[in-house]
């Protein structure tokens, strides 16, 4: 008798891994899509979203019977194909047989998920910090809240698997249930599916509020005048702007009588005229202007007297 009842004979890890690469080629064979879970070393997930979904289930003692199994099953690869829909999740998992699992995930109400994103008003800036799992603590607690979050509770699933075990959680189903978790270190946009909600409305909601980033430029280191008016209590003119003063003009200096162009034109004017043309004369050189000195103090108030004693006389002469 191979096995008593129901029970079949345990099955080593190799033997298991072997059998599930014999299913794997017969599904690829048939042309079916499979995406078997794959772990790298003892950590189940390494992400927020797949280490929340890992946690939440630890949360429930419903689940603690059966945890531990499905850990070594995930872990040594016995999940050789995962699906997530809306609302269920489909498994092959290899133990003493490849069974069957089927998970049903109850969606979130509109009115929870409303909640959900209120609450995490003006918290999260873009979908790729959200799927990315960089988001504040205040949005991951939120998230993550028992009854009232993203995660589901035990009475929001329902399970079955092909399996002998009369369990509702079997080890396959509890392999099957660690491999979401590992699948959303992934894509992370499987859970808002599996829940039957929308991020990128989490995110539209979520980001209202949200202050623009501010561009590093020299506008964003000064002050307006009207806050500083508000900020010190007073009333600041605005400064005159002093205009730039225009370039010096280049002073043309004519051409001497003895250089090509100067010559040719006064040759055709005398020719024009009937006149012999003159040379024409060299420019006379600026006169420097008169160096200034600066007047003494008696200078000062002579010419200040003088200029009193000018408007007194202007004035009387205006009455």
């Amino acid at each position: 008798m191979d096995y008593f009842y129901g029970w079949k004979p345990y099955v080593s890890v190799a033997a298991r891994r072997a059998q599930a690469t014999q299913a794997l080629s017969r599904l690829r064979k048939k042309g079916g899509e499979t995406s078997p879970v794959q772990i790298d070393g003892r950590k189940i997930a390494t992400t927020f979203w797949g280490k929340a979904w890992c946690d939440n289930l630890e949360r429930y003692s419903d689940f603690a019977n059966r945890l531990p199994r499905g850990r070594s099953y995930v872990r040594n690869g016995s999940v050789i194909d995962l699906q997530v829909a809306g609302g269920q999740v489909t498994a092959l998992v290899s133990g003493s047989d490849v069974y069957e699992i089927r998970i049903g995930v109850t969606t979130v109400n509109q009115n929870r998920w409303r909640n959900i994103c209120r609450d995490c008003t003006g918290a999260i800036d873009s979908l790729i910090e959200l799927l990315q799992g960089r988001i504040s603590a205040q949005v991951m607690t939120r998230i993550c809240e028992p009854a009232s979050g993203l995660f589901p509770e035990p009475r929001e699933l329902s399970f079955q698997c092909s399996c002998p075990d009369w369990a509702s959680m079997c080890k396959h189903v509890a392999a099957t249930l660690y491999g979401i978790g590992a699948r959303l270190d992934e894509r992370p946009e499987l859970l808002f599916l599996l829940r039957g909600v929308d991020q990128q409305e989490l995110v539209a909601k979520a980001g209202t509020g949200l202050q623009p980033a501010a561009r590093a430029s020299r506008s964003s280191k000064v002050i307006e005048s009207a806050d500083l008016s508000a900020i010190f209590g007073i009333d600041i003119a605005a400064a005159d702007v002093p205009t730039p003063a225009p370039p010096p003009r280049r002073s043309r200096t004519p051409r001497s009588a003895g250089e090509p162009a100067a010559k040719k034109r006064t040759t055709r004017a005398a020719e024009k005229a009937g006149k012999k043309a003159k040379p024409a004369k060299p420019a006379a050189r600026a006169a420097a202007p008169p160096k200034r000195t600066a007047m003494t103090q008696k200078q000062r108030e002579s010419v200040a007297e003088r200029m009193k004693k000018y408007w007194r006389e202007r004035r009387r002469k205006a009455r």
